[in-house]
Protein backbone atom coordinates (compact mmCIF):
# COMPACT_ATOMS: atom_id res chain seq x y z
CA UNK A 1 0.00 0.00 0.00
CA UNK A 2 1.53 3.71 -1.14
CA UNK A 3 -0.95 5.97 0.71
CA UNK A 4 -0.34 8.72 2.68
CA UNK A 5 -2.93 10.53 4.99
CA UNK A 6 -2.46 13.50 7.00
CA UNK A 7 -3.92 14.37 10.61
CA UNK A 8 -4.13 17.79 11.58
CA UNK A 9 -4.17 19.02 15.21
CA UNK A 10 -3.53 21.56 17.39
CA UNK A 11 0.63 22.33 18.59
CA UNK A 12 -0.03 21.73 22.09
CA UNK A 13 2.25 19.19 23.70
CA UNK A 14 -0.96 17.72 24.40
CA UNK A 15 -2.37 17.95 21.27
CA UNK A 16 0.67 16.43 19.41
CA UNK A 17 0.65 13.39 22.12
CA UNK A 18 -3.03 12.39 20.89
CA UNK A 19 -2.10 12.89 17.24
CA UNK A 20 0.93 11.05 17.41
CA UNK A 21 -0.31 8.26 18.97
CA UNK A 22 -3.54 8.16 16.84
CA UNK A 23 -0.29 8.40 14.04
CA UNK A 24 1.86 5.00 15.59
CA UNK A 25 -1.43 3.23 15.66
CA UNK A 26 -2.51 3.87 12.31
CA UNK A 27 0.81 2.64 10.99
CA UNK A 28 1.19 -0.28 13.01
CA UNK A 29 -2.20 -1.54 12.10
CA UNK A 30 -2.00 -0.61 8.15
CA UNK A 31 1.19 -1.49 7.10
CA UNK A 32 2.73 0.50 4.03
CA UNK A 33 0.48 3.37 5.47
CA UNK A 34 2.45 6.94 5.89
CA UNK A 35 0.55 9.21 8.18
CA UNK A 36 1.95 12.96 8.85
CA UNK A 37 0.69 15.61 11.02
CA UNK A 38 0.09 19.42 9.92
CA UNK A 39 -0.23 21.65 13.13
CA UNK A 40 -2.88 24.07 12.76
CA UNK A 41 -3.78 27.22 15.26
CA UNK A 42 -6.91 27.73 16.38
CA UNK A 43 -8.76 30.69 17.85
CA UNK A 44 -8.48 28.90 21.19
CA UNK A 45 -4.73 28.87 20.73
CA UNK A 46 -4.25 32.46 19.94
CA UNK A 47 -6.30 33.72 22.99
CA UNK A 48 -4.98 33.05 26.14
CA UNK A 49 -5.32 35.65 28.07
CA UNK A 50 -9.32 35.58 28.27
CA UNK A 51 -11.60 33.04 30.17
CA UNK A 52 -13.39 30.77 27.07
CA UNK A 53 -16.93 31.74 28.51
CA UNK A 54 -16.73 35.26 26.90
CA UNK A 55 -14.89 34.24 23.69
CA UNK A 56 -17.78 31.97 22.68
CA UNK A 57 -16.91 28.25 24.39
CA UNK A 58 -17.21 25.13 22.10
CA UNK A 59 -15.57 25.36 18.25
CA UNK A 60 -13.12 27.30 19.71
CA UNK A 61 -10.12 25.04 19.29
CA UNK A 62 -11.54 22.63 16.18
CA UNK A 63 -12.86 25.55 13.98
CA UNK A 64 -9.63 26.25 11.85
CA UNK A 65 -9.35 22.16 12.07
CA UNK A 66 -12.36 21.34 10.45
CA UNK A 67 -11.92 24.03 7.71
CA UNK A 68 -8.70 22.36 6.57
CA UNK A 69 -10.65 19.07 6.32
CA UNK A 70 -13.06 20.80 4.26
CA UNK A 71 -10.81 22.31 1.91
CA UNK A 72 -8.65 19.16 1.96
CA UNK A 73 -5.87 20.12 3.17
CA UNK A 74 -5.60 17.40 5.66
CA UNK A 75 -7.90 13.71 5.78
CA UNK A 76 -8.56 13.68 9.30
CA UNK A 77 -8.52 15.30 12.69
CA UNK A 78 -7.74 14.16 16.06
CA UNK A 79 -9.68 16.11 19.00
CA UNK A 80 -9.93 15.91 22.57
CA UNK A 81 -13.91 14.85 22.39
CA UNK A 82 -14.66 17.50 25.24
CA UNK A 83 -13.48 20.09 23.00
CA UNK A 84 -15.94 19.18 19.86
CA UNK A 85 -19.37 20.58 19.45
CA UNK A 86 -22.03 19.00 19.45
CA UNK A 87 -22.98 20.14 15.45
CA UNK A 88 -20.84 19.46 13.00
CA UNK A 89 -20.87 20.84 9.34
CA UNK A 90 -23.08 18.95 7.13
CA UNK A 91 -19.95 17.13 5.18
CA UNK A 92 -18.05 16.27 8.50
CA UNK A 93 -18.63 13.10 11.00
CA UNK A 94 -17.16 11.58 13.83
CA UNK A 95 -16.21 8.16 12.33
CA UNK A 96 -14.44 7.29 15.75
CA UNK A 97 -14.51 8.02 19.53
CA UNK A 98 -11.49 6.38 20.89
CA UNK A 99 -11.34 4.26 24.34
CA UNK A 100 -11.56 6.41 27.07
CA UNK A 101 -8.91 7.58 29.49
CA UNK A 102 -9.61 8.04 33.30
CA UNK A 103 -12.81 10.83 32.55
CA UNK A 104 -11.89 12.41 36.34
CA UNK A 105 -11.00 15.63 37.43
CA UNK A 106 -7.43 15.72 38.87
CA UNK A 107 -6.80 18.54 41.89
CA UNK A 108 -3.02 19.65 42.12
CA UNK A 109 -1.82 21.66 45.04
CA UNK A 110 1.54 22.70 45.98
CA UNK A 111 2.66 21.35 49.25
CA UNK A 112 0.40 18.29 48.34
CA UNK A 113 -2.60 19.21 50.70
CA UNK A 114 -5.69 18.07 49.90
CA UNK A 115 -9.11 19.62 48.45
CA UNK A 116 -11.02 19.36 51.61
CA UNK A 117 -7.83 20.12 53.95
CA UNK A 118 -7.69 23.54 52.24
CA UNK A 119 -7.90 26.91 54.65
CA UNK A 120 -10.59 29.41 53.83
CA UNK A 121 -10.07 31.19 50.59
CA UNK A 122 -7.96 29.24 49.25
CA UNK A 123 -6.94 30.54 45.40
CA UNK A 124 -8.05 27.42 43.18
CA UNK A 125 -6.94 27.80 39.36
CA UNK A 126 -9.54 26.84 36.57
CA UNK A 127 -11.27 28.18 33.06
CA UNK A 128 -14.05 25.63 33.69
CA UNK A 129 -17.57 26.97 34.52
CA UNK A 130 -18.40 23.24 35.58
CA UNK A 131 -15.55 22.98 37.96
CA UNK A 132 -15.91 26.32 39.61
CA UNK A 133 -19.61 25.67 39.94
CA UNK A 134 -19.02 22.36 41.57
CA UNK A 135 -16.08 23.40 43.77
CA UNK A 136 -18.05 26.23 45.20
CA UNK A 137 -21.06 24.11 45.46
CA UNK A 138 -18.12 22.13 47.99
CA UNK A 139 -16.46 24.72 49.36
CA UNK A 140 -17.89 28.13 48.80
CA UNK A 141 -14.56 29.74 50.27
CA UNK A 142 -12.42 28.83 47.68
CA UNK A 143 -11.36 32.00 45.75
CA UNK A 144 -11.34 31.08 41.69
CA UNK A 145 -9.60 32.76 39.35
CA UNK A 146 -9.24 32.28 35.54
CA UNK A 147 -6.33 29.70 34.44
CA UNK A 148 -5.64 29.55 31.02
CA UNK A 149 -2.88 28.07 28.93
CA UNK A 150 -1.68 24.57 27.75
CA UNK A 151 -1.19 21.97 30.94
CA UNK A 152 2.83 22.52 30.78
CA UNK A 153 1.81 26.44 31.28
CA UNK A 154 -1.08 26.11 33.85
CA UNK A 155 1.56 23.67 36.30
CA UNK A 156 4.00 26.35 35.50
CA UNK A 157 1.86 28.97 37.04
CA UNK A 158 0.63 26.62 40.07
CA UNK A 159 4.56 25.99 40.46
CA UNK A 160 5.33 29.73 40.82
CA UNK A 161 2.62 30.39 43.56
CA UNK A 162 0.12 32.08 41.62
CA UNK A 163 -2.43 29.38 42.63
CA UNK A 164 -3.00 27.46 45.64
CA UNK A 165 -3.89 24.96 43.35
CA UNK A 166 -5.73 23.79 40.04
CA UNK A 167 -8.07 21.33 38.33
CA UNK A 168 -6.79 19.35 35.41
CA UNK A 169 -8.49 16.50 33.29
CA UNK A 170 -6.66 13.35 34.98
CA UNK A 171 -6.29 11.88 31.04
CA UNK A 172 -4.20 14.94 30.10
CA UNK A 173 -2.27 14.03 33.21
CA UNK A 174 -1.33 10.82 32.59
CA UNK A 175 -0.95 10.90 29.03
CA UNK A 176 2.02 13.66 29.25
CA UNK A 177 3.32 11.11 32.45
CA UNK A 178 2.64 13.54 35.04
CA UNK A 179 1.28 11.21 37.54
CA UNK A 180 3.00 12.14 40.16
CA UNK A 181 2.21 16.05 39.99
CA UNK A 182 -1.69 14.89 40.75
CA UNK A 183 -2.55 15.24 44.83
CA UNK A 184 -5.60 13.61 44.30
CA UNK A 185 -8.29 12.22 41.81
CA UNK A 186 -11.40 13.70 42.49
CA UNK A 187 -14.69 11.39 42.36
CA UNK A 188 -17.55 11.70 39.94
CA UNK A 189 -19.97 11.86 43.13
CA UNK A 190 -18.16 15.00 43.71
CA UNK A 191 -17.47 16.57 40.24
CA UNK A 192 -18.82 15.04 37.39
CA UNK A 193 -16.40 15.39 34.30
CA UNK A 194 -16.86 17.06 31.00
CA UNK A 195 -18.81 15.68 28.16
CA UNK A 196 -16.46 13.23 26.42
CA UNK A 197 -13.52 13.99 28.74
CA UNK A 198 -10.70 11.27 28.54
CA UNK A 199 -12.13 10.28 25.33
CA UNK A 200 -10.23 11.60 21.72
CA UNK A 201 -12.89 12.15 18.82
CA UNK A 202 -11.61 11.31 15.31
CA UNK A 203 -13.79 13.38 12.68
CA UNK A 204 -13.26 13.06 8.61
CA UNK A 205 -15.28 13.98 5.57
CA UNK A 206 -18.37 11.37 5.52
CA UNK A 207 -17.26 10.98 1.95
CA UNK A 208 -14.27 10.10 2.19
CA UNK A 209 -14.68 6.31 2.30
CA UNK A 210 -11.08 5.65 2.44
CA UNK A 211 -9.94 7.14 5.28
CA UNK A 212 -12.99 6.20 7.46
CA UNK A 213 -11.95 2.48 7.00
CA UNK A 214 -8.59 3.23 7.89
CA UNK A 215 -9.32 4.99 10.83
CA UNK A 216 -12.75 2.69 12.02
CA UNK A 217 -10.95 0.49 14.26
CA UNK A 218 -10.62 3.14 16.80
CA UNK A 219 -13.83 3.31 17.72
CA UNK A 220 -14.68 1.74 20.98
CA UNK A 221 -18.58 0.49 21.63
CA UNK A 222 -18.49 1.43 25.23
CA UNK A 223 -16.95 5.02 25.31
CA UNK A 224 -18.79 5.84 22.07
CA UNK A 225 -22.22 4.93 23.78
CA UNK A 226 -21.33 6.53 26.59
CA UNK A 227 -19.92 9.67 24.79
CA UNK A 228 -23.19 9.57 22.49
CA UNK A 229 -25.50 9.78 25.36
CA UNK A 230 -23.44 12.86 27.14
CA UNK A 231 -22.90 14.57 23.88
CA UNK A 232 -26.96 14.21 23.24
CA UNK A 233 -27.65 15.94 26.55
CA UNK A 234 -25.45 18.59 26.11
CA UNK A 235 -27.02 18.81 22.98
CA UNK A 236 -30.79 19.19 24.07
CA UNK A 237 -29.53 21.70 26.99
CA UNK A 238 -27.75 24.22 23.88
CA UNK A 239 -25.17 23.93 26.38
CA UNK A 240 -21.37 25.15 25.82
CA UNK A 241 -18.77 26.68 27.89
CA UNK A 242 -20.43 29.47 28.92
CA UNK A 243 -22.77 27.48 31.20
CA UNK A 244 -21.83 24.68 34.32
CA UNK A 245 -22.91 21.76 32.36
CA UNK A 246 -21.52 18.12 33.34
CA UNK A 247 -22.62 14.57 32.65
CA UNK A 248 -20.81 11.25 32.37
CA UNK A 249 -21.82 7.91 30.97
CA UNK A 250 -20.86 4.16 31.83
CA UNK A 251 -21.61 1.13 30.12
CA UNK A 252 -22.18 -2.16 31.84
CA UNK A 253 -22.58 -5.17 29.43
CA UNK A 254 -25.92 -3.86 27.80
CA UNK A 255 -26.90 -1.37 30.14
CA UNK A 256 -26.39 2.70 30.36
CA UNK A 257 -26.43 4.39 33.26
CA UNK A 258 -26.43 8.58 32.90
CA UNK A 259 -25.61 11.14 35.39
CA UNK A 260 -26.27 14.56 34.37
CA UNK A 261 -25.71 18.19 36.10
CA UNK A 262 -27.24 22.00 35.29
CA UNK A 263 -25.49 24.45 38.18
CA UNK A 264 -25.39 27.99 38.52
CA UNK A 265 -22.03 29.71 38.19
CA UNK A 266 -21.91 30.44 41.83
CA UNK A 267 -22.52 26.89 42.91
CA UNK A 268 -25.45 27.54 44.79
CA UNK A 269 -28.25 26.08 42.64
CA UNK A 270 -26.85 22.35 41.46
CA UNK A 271 -29.70 20.30 39.22
CA UNK A 272 -28.56 16.84 39.46
CA UNK A 273 -29.96 13.17 38.37
CA UNK A 274 -29.57 10.31 36.90
CA UNK A 275 -30.85 7.85 34.19
CA UNK A 276 -30.31 4.04 33.10
CA UNK A 277 -31.32 2.26 30.31
CA UNK A 278 -30.94 -0.18 27.39
CA UNK A 279 -26.84 1.14 25.52
CA UNK A 280 -28.69 0.93 22.37
CA UNK A 281 -30.58 3.72 23.35
CA UNK A 282 -28.08 5.99 24.48
CA UNK A 283 -28.60 9.14 22.89
CA UNK A 284 -32.84 8.75 23.61
CA UNK A 285 -31.68 8.59 27.13
CA UNK A 286 -29.42 11.75 26.95
CA UNK A 287 -32.45 13.82 25.71
CA UNK A 288 -34.96 12.40 28.28
CA UNK A 289 -31.95 12.98 31.03
CA UNK A 290 -31.89 16.68 29.64
CA UNK A 291 -35.84 16.85 29.35
CA UNK A 292 -35.58 16.17 33.44
CA UNK A 293 -33.40 18.53 34.34
CA UNK A 294 -35.16 21.35 32.99
CA UNK A 295 -38.14 20.33 34.62
CA UNK A 296 -36.34 19.79 37.68
CA UNK A 297 -35.18 23.98 37.60
CA UNK A 298 -32.67 23.66 35.14
CA UNK A 299 -34.41 25.76 32.49
CA UNK A 300 -34.62 28.47 34.47
CA UNK A 301 -30.74 28.45 35.24
CA UNK A 302 -29.75 28.07 31.56
CA UNK A 303 -32.41 31.11 30.51
CA UNK A 304 -30.75 33.74 33.22
CA UNK A 305 -27.03 32.40 32.05
CA UNK A 306 -27.68 33.20 28.28
CA UNK A 307 -29.67 35.97 29.19
CA UNK A 308 -26.47 37.27 30.66
CA UNK A 309 -24.62 35.73 28.33
CA UNK A 310 -26.33 37.92 25.08
CA UNK A 311 -25.81 41.04 27.15
CA UNK A 312 -22.13 40.20 27.59
CA UNK A 313 -22.10 39.63 23.65
CA UNK A 314 -23.82 43.16 23.03
CA UNK A 315 -21.68 45.10 25.25
CA UNK A 316 -18.15 43.84 23.79
CA UNK A 317 -19.74 44.12 20.13
CA UNK A 318 -17.76 46.32 17.99
CA UNK A 319 -18.55 49.44 16.72
CA UNK A 320 -19.59 49.86 13.02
Amino acid sequence: MDRTLKIGTRGSKLALWQAEWVKKELERTHPGLTVELEKIKTTGDKITDVPLAQVGGKGLFVKEIEEALLTERIDLAVHSMKDVPTELPSRLGLVAITEREDPRDAFISRGGTKLLELPRGAKVGTSSLRRQAQLLNLRPDFEMLNLRGNLDTRIRKLEEGQYDCIILAVAGVKRLGWTEKITEVIPPELMLPAIGQGSLGIETRVDDDETNTFVSFFDHTETSVSVRAERAFLKRLEGGCQVPIAAYGTVDKEALTLTGLVATTDGKTVIKDSIEGRSDRAEELGTVLAERLLKMGARKILEELYKVETLEERKNAPEV
